[in-house]
């Protein structure tokens, strides 16, 4: 047995055994937390479906690429790898959109280049916005997000500004 599997088994055992002495409904509890967890699945599944729409029709109608050759002058000024500017229009909308993109820069270029270094920073340092707000104000049930997409994108624009700038700094390119 590995030492994770182990791990988790003795984790088990030991909440079992807890609840147990402290004379808890374990199954009780685990079926009532089961059934909270399904009605929130519920809950956010609109939103989920709504966000896979958007995602599945800006990847078919090539808005995201339109918007990247719109973008290209700023990324330009800003020292932004043009090859990077799809990764940084799709990370905010889907992860494994922008997965897709930052494997196909990886195949296109070497991770260790300049252009593989950027994307490989980026993508680890900013977040699938859209998804984020869909699943967590979903299941809050908040509707009002204008602020939070707001500063959400903000960080994410400086992810992607620092993402050249942190490149530069660590390996002088």
């Amino acid at each position: 047995m590995k030492v994770i599997e182990l791990a988790v088994l003795l984790i088990i055992t030991a909440i079992l055994a807890v609840g147990l002495i402290k004379g808890v409904d374990v199954f009780g509890q685990f079926t009532e937390g089961a059934y909270e967890t399904l009605k929130t699945g519920v809950s956010i599944l609109p939103a989920l479906i709504a966000l896979m729409t958007c995602v599945g029709m800006i990847s078919a109608s090539g808005a995201a690429d339109a918007l990247a050759e719109l973008l290209a002058p700023v990324t330009e000024f800003l020292g932004f790898p043009s090859e990077c500017v799809p990764l940084a229009v799709m990370r905010p909308i889907s992860g494994s959109g922008a997965t897709a993109v930052y494997e196909e820069i990886l195949s296109e270029n070497s991770p260790d280049s300049f252009i593989g270094r950027v994307a490989s920073v980026l993508i680890g340092s900013t977040e699938t916005t859209f998804y984020t707000i869909a699943v967590y104000f979903g299941a809050a049930k908040i509707k009002k997000t204008r602020n939070t997409l707001v500063s959400s994108l903000t960080a994410d624009f400086t992810g992607f500004v620092f993402s050249v700038l942190a490149v530069r700094l660590v390996f002088g390119q």
